[in-house]
């Protein structure tokens, strides 16, 4: 299966450099290309990618904007969004998250890595880059600014917790610790298919579009406490 990829970036050298190393693996193509925003979300209902490589900062209508119109639309519930970003970690990260991102990357990473985080996002897997550690995120997560929103999310994520069993709790706050299926079920003594099931149920419950959402659920429901080094 060739997985389709939706370029959108201000930069039209860098969209370049991109699409380049994209069509050059034999398993991707790049299906469409935009400067904004606007030109991202009205490519991505055109075109329907697998995932969106989304700078977040761009003129106009944003990044992080168009994430938010692109996880709204019901229709494209199965692209997944990777965030560009000049910054590791930072306030727009965090949105960015809570928006429906996939995850993010820096924009200084190299090549493997970028195709890398296509292939995981496509694969539905939470996608935080190597130099983003979990407790940064989990720290943004617990303190970005916009309490009053994020705690009336938490309190709905918290009444979705309701419904998971004890097993997919568990599960759950694995997940949040950056665990794959395969470590969750050694350290459950199961079968990764039987995590995988899991994993797919709790996502389902709580109105998941992937592992990505699945950790801000964790820590924004207070399921799973930041680390306070």
């Amino acid at each position: 299966m060739t997985i389709r990829v939706l370029l959108a970036d201000d930069q039209a050298l860098l969209r370049s450099a991109f699409k380049v190393l994209v069509d050059s693996e034999p398993d991707m193509e790049v299906v469409g290309e935009a400067p904004d925003g606007d030109g991202a979300v009205a490519l991505a209902r055109s075109t329907r990618p697998d995932v969106v490589l989304m700078d977040i900062r761009m003129p106009g209508t944003d990044g992080l904007a168009a994430t938010r119109m692109i996880t709204a639309d019901p229709e494209l519930a199965d692209v997944r969004i990777v965030m560009l970003t000049t910054f590791e970690v930072d306030e727009y990260v965090v949105q960015s998250l809570r928006a429906g991102a996939s995850g993010f990357l820096g924009k200084g990473a190299e090549p493997e890595e970028l195709l890398g985080a296509i292939r995981i996002a496509h694969a539905g897997e939470a996608l935080l880059s190597p130099a983003a550690t979990k407790g940064l995120i989990a720290s943004f997560l617990a303190q970005a600014p916009g309490a009053d929103t994020a705690n009336a999310a938490g309190d709905a994520r918290t009444e979705r917790l309701a419904a998971l069993t004890a097993r997919e709790r568990e599960v759950l706050v694995l997940v949040a610790g950056g665990l794959s299926n395969d470590e969750i079920a050694e350290r459950l003594d199961v079968s990764p298919l039987t995590v995988k099931t899991h994993v797919n149920r709790t996502m389902a419950k709580l109105g998941a579009r992937d592992r990505a959402q699945l950790v801000v659920t964790a820590y924004e429901s207070g399921l799973v406490r930041p680390r306070v080094e």
